[in-house]
């Protein structure tokens, strides 16, 4: 199946904010626990604290990173900073100063909170697995199947990959199953239904080509103007 199954809104809500979190959103991804405070207090200014705070409620919520952690919902900023006693976020946009301190902030809460990579054993082979048995047994919708996918990631503390790898994953894996089910169902005929079968399709391939043989010489005879108008205007033709 193609591999750009999925739409514009799917695409862009991938591992991003869609508008402020609800309250219930809030209280489950965006509070911060005593363990959490002290790990963040560890910081010496406020816009780091305030970044590392963002950052890990962030990777909670949506299970990446942003390439800019500051991009979030204001709802979201008043909320972190209220918890860790932050009254003045105007310094927030430092933190964007230094790029290899907040490449350090996401890799010690990756390492604090257990979160790993897509490509990390054996969270790959596991995704896959529950993948190839929706599209198995339920025959289940690719843009499902991506919802499936994202919310089990994130659950489970693994990175979203890029949007394009992970479609392309499920778009391998349908295609995996639609070909074993074919490959099943053509070990259903025995040798007698196969070549009655055969002959059908013989026969329908014939009809085609006889219909086209015709359809073509009067379409060659016409300008390209026409000819893209008569294409477009072709109606299969009935054969019986």
């Amino acid at each position: 199946m193609p591999i750009e199954f999925l739409t514009e809104e799917h695409r862009n809500r991938y591992g991003k904010f869609q508008g402020e979190p609800n309250d219930v959103q809030l209280a489950r991804y965006f509070h911060l626990d005593d363990s959490d405070k002290s790990l963040i207090n560890e910081r010496r200014r406020d816009y780091n604290r305030l970044g590392f705070g963002l950052q890990l409620s962030t990777v909670r919520f949506l299970g990446t990173f942003l390439t800019d952690p500051t991009d979030v919902p204001t709802e979201v900023i008043s909320f972190i900073s209220k918890q860790i006693g932050i009254k003045d976020v105007t310094s927030l946009h430092k933190y964007l100063e230094r790029k290899q301190t907040r490449y350090a902030h996401c890799i010690e809460i990756q390492q604090r909170y257990g979160y790993v990579e897509f490509n990390t054993p054996p969270w790959r082979f596991r995704l896959i697995r529950l993948l190839y048995e929706r599209a198995w047994l339920n025959n289940e919708r690719p843009t499902l199947m991506f919802d499936f996918a994202t919310a089990w990631l994130v659950r489970n503390k693994v990175l979203l990959p890029g949007v394009t790898t992970l479609s392309r994953l499920i778009s391998e894996i349908r295609d995996r199953a639609s070909k074993r089910l074919w490959k099943k169902l053509s070990k259903l005929p025995g040798d007698e239904q196969r070549q009655k079968l055969e002959t059908i399709l013989d026969l329908i391939e014939a009809l085609l080509n006889k219909s086209l043989a015709k359809l073509f010489p009067f379409i060659s005879s016409l300008n390209s103007t026409y000819n893209l108008i008569a294409v477009r205007h072709f109606k299969p033709c009935h054969f019986v």
